[in-house]
Protein backbone atom coordinates (compact mmCIF):
# COMPACT_ATOMS: atom_id res chain seq x y z
CA UNK A 1 0.00 0.00 0.00
CA UNK A 2 1.20 3.61 -0.40
CA UNK A 3 3.40 4.66 2.46
CA UNK A 4 3.99 1.10 3.73
CA UNK A 5 7.54 0.90 2.42
CA UNK A 6 10.56 3.13 2.64
CA UNK A 7 11.63 5.33 -0.27
CA UNK A 8 14.05 3.81 -2.76
CA UNK A 9 17.00 5.89 -1.55
CA UNK A 10 16.63 4.28 1.90
CA UNK A 11 16.05 0.77 0.63
CA UNK A 12 19.09 0.73 -1.68
CA UNK A 13 21.77 3.02 -0.28
CA UNK A 14 25.10 3.39 -2.02
CA UNK A 15 27.77 0.77 -1.22
CA UNK A 16 30.09 3.34 0.34
CA UNK A 17 27.59 4.35 3.03
CA UNK A 18 25.14 1.47 3.43
CA UNK A 19 26.78 -0.53 6.19
CA UNK A 20 27.10 2.26 8.77
CA UNK A 21 23.83 3.96 7.89
CA UNK A 22 21.61 0.88 7.98
CA UNK A 23 23.04 -0.19 11.35
CA UNK A 24 22.15 3.22 12.79
CA UNK A 25 18.59 3.19 11.47
CA UNK A 26 15.59 1.84 13.30
CA UNK A 27 13.61 -0.94 11.68
CA UNK A 28 10.16 0.12 10.41
CA UNK A 29 8.29 -1.50 13.37
CA UNK A 30 10.70 0.07 15.89
CA UNK A 31 10.44 3.43 14.14
CA UNK A 32 6.63 3.25 14.22
CA UNK A 33 6.66 2.50 17.95
CA UNK A 34 9.18 5.28 18.61
CA UNK A 35 7.05 7.81 16.73
CA UNK A 36 3.99 6.80 18.75
CA UNK A 37 5.90 7.36 22.01
CA UNK A 38 7.20 10.73 20.81
CA UNK A 39 3.64 11.72 19.85
CA UNK A 40 2.51 10.91 23.41
CA UNK A 41 5.47 12.84 24.84
CA UNK A 42 4.59 16.00 22.91
CA UNK A 43 0.97 15.85 24.02
CA UNK A 44 1.89 15.08 27.63
CA UNK A 45 4.13 18.15 27.63
CA UNK A 46 1.30 20.26 26.22
CA UNK A 47 -1.10 19.35 29.05
CA UNK A 48 1.43 19.36 31.88
CA UNK A 49 0.86 23.07 32.68
CA UNK A 50 -2.90 22.53 33.20
CA UNK A 51 -2.73 21.51 36.90
CA UNK A 52 -0.19 24.30 37.42
CA UNK A 53 -2.48 27.08 36.21
CA UNK A 54 -4.13 27.23 39.63
CA UNK A 55 -0.67 27.37 41.27
CA UNK A 56 0.51 30.15 38.98
CA UNK A 57 -2.75 32.00 39.58
CA UNK A 58 -2.26 31.84 43.34
CA UNK A 59 1.41 32.81 43.21
CA UNK A 60 1.10 35.65 40.72
CA UNK A 61 -2.49 36.73 41.42
CA UNK A 62 -3.89 36.93 37.88
CA UNK A 63 -7.47 36.67 36.61
CA UNK A 64 -9.31 33.83 34.88
CA UNK A 65 -9.01 35.83 31.64
CA UNK A 66 -5.21 35.75 31.95
CA UNK A 67 -5.34 32.05 32.80
CA UNK A 68 -7.17 31.13 29.60
CA UNK A 69 -4.95 33.52 27.62
CA UNK A 70 -1.93 31.51 28.79
CA UNK A 71 -3.79 28.39 27.68
CA UNK A 72 -4.76 29.89 24.32
CA UNK A 73 -1.40 31.38 23.33
CA UNK A 74 -0.14 27.81 23.05
CA UNK A 75 -2.86 27.07 20.53
CA UNK A 76 -2.08 30.31 18.68
CA UNK A 77 1.50 29.14 18.20
CA UNK A 78 0.32 25.69 17.20
CA UNK A 79 -2.11 26.95 14.58
CA UNK A 80 0.50 29.33 13.16
CA UNK A 81 2.88 26.38 12.84
CA UNK A 82 0.22 24.21 11.23
CA UNK A 83 -0.53 26.90 8.66
CA UNK A 84 3.10 27.67 7.83
CA UNK A 85 4.91 24.41 8.53
CA UNK A 86 2.16 21.82 8.04
CA UNK A 87 3.34 20.68 4.60
CA UNK A 88 7.06 21.17 5.26
CA UNK A 89 7.77 17.50 5.99
CA UNK A 90 6.22 16.61 2.61
CA UNK A 91 9.13 18.53 1.03
CA UNK A 92 12.10 18.31 3.44
CA UNK A 93 11.36 14.91 4.92
CA UNK A 94 9.90 13.82 8.25
CA UNK A 95 13.12 13.47 10.27
CA UNK A 96 14.56 17.01 9.97
CA UNK A 97 11.20 18.58 10.79
CA UNK A 98 10.75 16.34 13.83
CA UNK A 99 14.26 17.02 15.15
CA UNK A 100 13.74 20.78 14.78
CA UNK A 101 10.39 20.50 16.59
CA UNK A 102 12.03 18.63 19.47
CA UNK A 103 14.69 21.35 19.74
CA UNK A 104 11.98 24.02 19.98
CA UNK A 105 10.05 21.97 22.53
CA UNK A 106 13.21 21.65 24.63
CA UNK A 107 13.63 25.43 24.50
CA UNK A 108 10.09 25.86 25.81
CA UNK A 109 10.90 23.54 28.73
CA UNK A 110 13.88 25.71 29.62
CA UNK A 111 11.62 28.79 29.55
CA UNK A 112 9.10 27.04 31.82
CA UNK A 113 11.91 26.12 34.21
CA UNK A 114 13.00 29.77 34.50
CA UNK A 115 9.54 31.39 34.38
CA UNK A 116 8.84 33.76 37.26
CA UNK A 117 6.22 36.02 35.69
CA UNK A 118 3.42 36.06 33.12
CA UNK A 119 5.45 37.28 30.08
CA UNK A 120 7.94 34.40 30.35
CA UNK A 121 5.11 31.92 30.86
CA UNK A 122 3.33 33.25 27.77
CA UNK A 123 6.55 33.01 25.76
CA UNK A 124 7.10 29.43 26.89
CA UNK A 125 3.59 28.43 25.86
CA UNK A 126 3.92 30.19 22.50
CA UNK A 127 7.19 28.40 21.70
CA UNK A 128 5.68 25.12 22.85
CA UNK A 129 2.70 25.64 20.58
CA UNK A 130 4.92 26.24 17.55
CA UNK A 131 6.96 23.13 18.35
CA UNK A 132 3.89 20.96 18.81
CA UNK A 133 2.22 22.22 15.64
CA UNK A 134 5.35 21.48 13.62
CA UNK A 135 5.64 18.02 15.14
CA UNK A 136 2.04 16.84 14.91
CA UNK A 137 1.62 16.77 11.15
CA UNK A 138 5.10 15.30 10.62
CA UNK A 139 4.39 12.62 13.24
CA UNK A 140 1.01 11.78 11.74
CA UNK A 141 2.44 11.62 8.22
CA UNK A 142 5.45 9.53 9.29
CA UNK A 143 3.19 7.07 11.09
CA UNK A 144 1.09 6.73 7.94
CA UNK A 145 4.27 6.23 5.88
CA UNK A 146 5.41 3.41 8.18
CA UNK A 147 2.03 1.71 8.46
CA UNK A 148 2.52 -2.08 8.46
CA UNK A 149 0.94 -3.75 5.45
CA UNK A 150 -0.94 -6.27 7.61
CA UNK A 151 -2.68 -3.46 9.60
CA UNK A 152 -3.23 -0.64 7.09
CA UNK A 153 -5.30 1.51 9.47
CA UNK A 154 -3.01 1.34 12.50
CA UNK A 155 -1.59 4.82 11.91
CA UNK A 156 -5.07 6.31 12.12
CA UNK A 157 -5.68 4.51 15.42
CA UNK A 158 -2.42 5.83 16.89
CA UNK A 159 -3.03 9.33 15.56
CA UNK A 160 -6.47 9.29 17.17
CA UNK A 161 -5.42 7.73 20.50
CA UNK A 162 -1.99 9.26 21.17
CA UNK A 163 -3.14 12.89 21.61
CA UNK A 164 -5.83 12.05 24.17
CA UNK A 165 -3.65 9.55 26.05
CA UNK A 166 -0.76 12.02 26.15
CA UNK A 167 -2.99 14.84 27.36
CA UNK A 168 -4.28 12.70 30.22
CA UNK A 169 -0.84 11.35 31.12
CA UNK A 170 0.69 14.82 31.24
CA UNK A 171 -2.07 16.33 33.35
CA UNK A 172 -2.22 13.48 35.86
CA UNK A 173 1.55 13.08 36.11
CA UNK A 174 2.01 16.79 36.68
CA UNK A 175 -0.77 16.83 39.28
CA UNK A 176 0.95 14.05 41.24
CA UNK A 177 4.33 15.78 41.06
CA UNK A 178 2.85 19.12 42.16
CA UNK A 179 1.07 17.52 45.11
CA UNK A 180 3.81 15.21 46.34
CA UNK A 181 7.09 16.17 44.67
CA UNK A 182 9.58 18.96 45.35
CA UNK A 183 9.70 22.20 43.34
CA UNK A 184 6.10 21.99 42.00
CA UNK A 185 6.60 24.47 39.16
CA UNK A 186 9.96 23.07 38.06
CA UNK A 187 10.23 19.28 38.44
CA UNK A 188 7.78 18.28 35.70
CA UNK A 189 9.55 20.42 33.13
CA UNK A 190 12.96 19.01 34.06
CA UNK A 191 11.64 15.47 33.54
CA UNK A 192 10.05 16.39 30.22
CA UNK A 193 13.28 18.03 29.08
CA UNK A 194 15.16 14.81 29.81
CA UNK A 195 12.54 12.88 27.83
CA UNK A 196 12.96 15.21 24.86
CA UNK A 197 16.73 14.73 24.86
CA UNK A 198 16.19 10.96 24.78
CA UNK A 199 13.59 11.32 22.00
CA UNK A 200 16.03 13.34 19.89
CA UNK A 201 18.68 10.66 20.30
CA UNK A 202 16.22 8.01 19.10
CA UNK A 203 14.86 10.03 16.18
CA UNK A 204 18.36 10.59 14.79
CA UNK A 205 18.11 6.91 13.81
CA UNK A 206 14.65 7.34 12.23
CA UNK A 207 14.55 6.10 8.62
CA UNK A 208 13.47 8.87 6.28
CA UNK A 209 10.12 7.95 4.72
CA UNK A 210 9.42 10.98 2.51
CA UNK A 211 11.25 11.84 -0.70
CA UNK A 212 12.61 15.37 -0.89
CA UNK A 213 10.76 17.34 -3.52
CA UNK A 214 10.79 20.93 -4.78
CA UNK A 215 8.48 23.68 -3.58
CA UNK A 216 9.77 24.03 0.00
CA UNK A 217 9.59 27.83 0.04
CA UNK A 218 6.14 27.85 -1.54
CA UNK A 219 4.90 25.35 1.06
CA UNK A 220 5.63 27.92 3.80
CA UNK A 221 2.93 30.27 2.52
CA UNK A 222 0.07 30.05 5.04
CA UNK A 223 -2.83 28.18 3.53
CA UNK A 224 -5.46 25.60 4.24
CA UNK A 225 -6.08 23.41 1.24
CA UNK A 226 -8.15 20.29 0.78
CA UNK A 227 -8.07 18.53 -2.58
CA UNK A 228 -11.49 18.75 -4.30
CA UNK A 229 -12.04 14.99 -4.28
CA UNK A 230 -11.49 14.89 -0.50
CA UNK A 231 -13.70 17.82 0.48
CA UNK A 232 -17.04 16.00 0.99
CA UNK A 233 -15.43 13.59 3.48
CA UNK A 234 -13.48 16.33 5.27
CA UNK A 235 -16.46 18.69 5.53
CA UNK A 236 -18.57 15.85 6.89
CA UNK A 237 -16.11 15.49 9.78
CA UNK A 238 -16.09 19.17 10.79
CA UNK A 239 -19.06 19.07 13.23
CA UNK A 240 -17.66 16.15 15.22
CA UNK A 241 -14.18 17.68 15.31
CA UNK A 242 -15.59 20.97 16.63
CA UNK A 243 -17.79 19.30 19.27
CA UNK A 244 -15.16 16.92 20.64
CA UNK A 245 -12.25 19.35 20.77
CA UNK A 246 -14.38 22.16 22.23
CA UNK A 247 -15.13 19.76 25.08
CA UNK A 248 -11.41 19.03 25.46
CA UNK A 249 -10.68 22.75 25.64
CA UNK A 250 -13.24 23.16 28.41
CA UNK A 251 -11.61 20.51 30.59
CA UNK A 252 -8.00 21.48 29.99
CA UNK A 253 -8.53 25.20 30.56
CA UNK A 254 -11.21 25.32 33.28
CA UNK A 255 -11.47 21.72 34.52
CA UNK A 256 -9.04 22.05 37.47
CA UNK A 257 -10.61 25.40 38.41
CA UNK A 258 -14.07 23.78 38.43
CA UNK A 259 -12.78 21.03 40.73
CA UNK A 260 -11.45 23.65 43.16
CA UNK A 261 -14.05 26.41 42.81
CA UNK A 262 -17.29 24.43 42.43
CA UNK A 263 -16.57 21.19 44.29
CA UNK A 264 -14.00 22.40 46.83
CA UNK A 265 -11.36 19.80 45.86
CA UNK A 266 -8.04 21.42 46.62
CA UNK A 267 -5.71 18.53 45.73
CA UNK A 268 -3.62 19.11 42.61
CA UNK A 269 -3.94 15.41 41.85
CA UNK A 270 -7.68 15.92 41.51
CA UNK A 271 -7.01 18.76 39.05
CA UNK A 272 -5.03 16.32 36.93
CA UNK A 273 -7.67 13.63 37.32
CA UNK A 274 -10.31 15.95 35.87
CA UNK A 275 -8.38 15.99 32.59
CA UNK A 276 -7.45 12.31 32.81
CA UNK A 277 -11.05 11.25 33.37
CA UNK A 278 -11.86 12.70 29.95
CA UNK A 279 -8.75 11.78 27.98
CA UNK A 280 -7.76 8.28 29.14
CA UNK A 281 -11.21 6.78 28.36
CA UNK A 282 -10.87 8.53 24.99
CA UNK A 283 -7.58 6.80 24.19
CA UNK A 284 -8.80 3.39 25.43
CA UNK A 285 -11.93 3.77 23.30
CA UNK A 286 -9.83 4.49 20.22
CA UNK A 287 -8.00 1.21 20.78
CA UNK A 288 -11.13 -0.80 21.60
CA UNK A 289 -13.15 0.38 18.60
CA UNK A 290 -10.38 0.16 16.01
CA UNK A 291 -12.17 -2.62 14.08
CA UNK A 292 -15.51 -0.81 13.94
CA UNK A 293 -16.77 0.75 10.70
CA UNK A 294 -16.23 4.49 10.53
CA UNK A 295 -19.90 5.44 10.28
CA UNK A 296 -20.85 3.44 13.36
CA UNK A 297 -17.90 4.83 15.34
CA UNK A 298 -18.79 8.41 14.42
CA UNK A 299 -22.42 7.89 15.40
CA UNK A 300 -21.43 6.37 18.75
CA UNK A 301 -18.90 9.14 19.39
CA UNK A 302 -21.39 11.93 18.74
CA UNK A 303 -24.10 10.21 20.82
CA UNK A 304 -21.83 9.71 23.84
CA UNK A 305 -20.44 13.24 23.58
CA UNK A 306 -23.99 14.52 23.81
CA UNK A 307 -25.02 12.17 26.62
CA UNK A 308 -21.83 12.61 28.64
CA UNK A 309 -21.84 16.38 28.44
CA UNK A 310 -25.49 16.44 29.51
CA UNK A 311 -24.75 14.17 32.50
CA UNK A 312 -21.72 16.25 33.53
CA UNK A 313 -23.80 19.42 33.26
CA UNK A 314 -26.45 17.82 35.48
CA UNK A 315 -23.76 17.00 38.03
CA UNK A 316 -22.64 20.61 38.18
CA UNK A 317 -26.20 21.93 38.44
CA UNK A 318 -27.00 19.48 41.25
CA UNK A 319 -23.57 19.83 42.85
CA UNK A 320 -23.05 16.08 42.55
CA UNK A 321 -19.39 15.17 42.09
CA UNK A 322 -20.20 11.54 41.23
CA UNK A 323 -22.65 12.56 38.49
CA UNK A 324 -20.20 15.09 37.05
CA UNK A 325 -17.41 12.49 37.04
CA UNK A 326 -19.66 9.90 35.38
CA UNK A 327 -20.64 12.39 32.69
CA UNK A 328 -16.99 13.22 32.06
CA UNK A 329 -16.14 9.54 31.64
CA UNK A 330 -19.02 9.01 29.17
CA UNK A 331 -18.02 12.11 27.23
CA UNK A 332 -14.43 10.84 27.17
CA UNK A 333 -15.56 7.63 25.48
CA UNK A 334 -17.38 9.76 22.91
CA UNK A 335 -14.27 11.89 22.46
CA UNK A 336 -12.19 8.79 21.76
CA UNK A 337 -14.64 7.38 19.22
CA UNK A 338 -14.81 10.73 17.46
CA UNK A 339 -11.03 11.11 17.28
CA UNK A 340 -10.54 7.54 16.06
CA UNK A 341 -13.04 7.82 13.24
CA UNK A 342 -12.02 11.34 12.22
CA UNK A 343 -8.25 10.92 12.09
CA UNK A 344 -8.49 7.33 10.89
CA UNK A 345 -10.50 8.54 7.90
CA UNK A 346 -8.04 11.35 7.19
CA UNK A 347 -4.98 9.11 7.48
CA UNK A 348 -6.42 6.74 4.87
CA UNK A 349 -7.83 9.13 2.32
CA UNK A 350 -4.73 11.18 1.45
CA UNK A 351 -1.86 10.26 -0.83
CA UNK A 352 1.61 10.31 0.81
CA UNK A 353 2.45 13.70 -0.73
CA UNK A 354 -0.78 15.20 0.69
CA UNK A 355 -0.76 13.78 4.22
CA UNK A 356 1.01 16.61 6.00
CA UNK A 357 -1.20 19.23 4.38
CA UNK A 358 -4.48 17.40 5.03
CA UNK A 359 -3.62 16.68 8.67
CA UNK A 360 -2.78 20.38 9.07
CA UNK A 361 -6.34 21.26 8.07
CA UNK A 362 -7.80 18.78 10.56
CA UNK A 363 -5.55 19.94 13.38
CA UNK A 364 -6.30 23.62 12.69
CA UNK A 365 -10.04 22.92 12.90
CA UNK A 366 -9.55 20.87 16.07
CA UNK A 367 -7.37 23.34 17.91
CA UNK A 368 -9.40 26.40 16.95
CA UNK A 369 -12.32 24.54 18.51
CA UNK A 370 -10.06 23.68 21.44
CA UNK A 371 -8.95 27.24 22.15
CA UNK A 372 -11.38 29.92 20.97
CA UNK A 373 -14.33 28.80 23.14
CA UNK A 374 -11.97 28.40 26.11
CA UNK A 375 -10.70 31.98 25.77
CA UNK A 376 -14.27 33.27 25.55
CA UNK A 377 -15.09 31.22 28.64
CA UNK A 378 -12.14 32.68 30.52
CA UNK A 379 -13.36 36.20 29.83
CA UNK A 380 -16.88 35.18 30.83
CA UNK A 381 -15.70 33.79 34.18
CA UNK A 382 -14.48 37.25 35.16
CA UNK A 383 -17.92 38.75 34.55
CA UNK A 384 -20.46 35.99 35.20
CA UNK A 385 -18.64 33.55 37.48
CA UNK A 386 -17.30 30.03 37.06
CA UNK A 387 -20.60 28.21 37.61
CA UNK A 388 -22.63 30.07 34.99
CA UNK A 389 -19.79 29.99 32.49
CA UNK A 390 -19.36 26.23 32.82
CA UNK A 391 -23.10 25.67 32.43
CA UNK A 392 -23.27 27.81 29.28
CA UNK A 393 -20.14 26.20 27.81
CA UNK A 394 -21.34 22.64 28.50
CA UNK A 395 -24.76 23.40 27.02
CA UNK A 396 -23.05 24.72 23.87
CA UNK A 397 -20.93 21.56 23.56
CA UNK A 398 -24.06 19.43 23.96
CA UNK A 399 -25.71 21.38 21.16
CA UNK A 400 -22.65 20.94 18.92
CA UNK A 401 -22.66 17.20 19.66
CA UNK A 402 -26.32 16.99 18.64
CA UNK A 403 -25.45 18.88 15.45
CA UNK A 404 -22.60 16.44 14.74
CA UNK A 405 -24.95 13.51 15.25
CA UNK A 406 -27.43 15.05 12.84
CA UNK A 407 -24.67 15.68 10.27
CA UNK A 408 -23.60 12.04 10.40
CA UNK A 409 -27.21 10.86 10.05
CA UNK A 410 -27.76 13.08 7.00
CA UNK A 411 -24.47 11.99 5.47
CA UNK A 412 -25.28 8.31 5.95
CA UNK A 413 -28.70 8.70 4.35
CA UNK A 414 -27.31 10.61 1.39
CA UNK A 415 -24.84 7.80 0.68
CA UNK A 416 -26.79 4.67 1.69
CA UNK A 417 -24.77 2.28 -0.43
CA UNK A 418 -21.36 3.54 0.43
CA UNK A 419 -18.97 0.96 1.85
CA UNK A 420 -16.96 2.13 4.84
CA UNK A 421 -13.79 0.39 5.90
CA UNK A 422 -13.05 -0.48 9.52
CA UNK A 423 -10.44 1.45 11.49
CA UNK A 424 -7.78 -1.23 11.71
Amino acid sequence: MPGSALPQDQMSPSPTSSAGRIRRQLSPPAAFAALAVVFILFMAASSAPSPLYVVYQQQWDFSATTLTTVFAVYVLGMIAALLVLGALSDHLGRRPVLLAAIALEALSMVLFLTADDIPVLLTARLVQGIATGAAMTALGAALADLNPAHAPHRAGVVTGAAPTFGLGLGALGCGILVEYGPHPTRLVYALLLAGLVLAAAVLVALPETAQRRPGTARSLLPRLRVAPQLRPDVFGLVPILVASWALGGLYLSLGPSVAVGLFGLSSHVVGGLVVTLLTVPASLTALALRTWPTARTLALGASLLLAGTAVALTGVLEHSLVTAALGTLIAGIGFGGSALASFGTLARMAAPSERGELLSVAFVISYLSFSVPAVIAGAAVTHTGLHDTFVAYAATVAFLSALALLAQWLRAHRTPGRKVCPQA
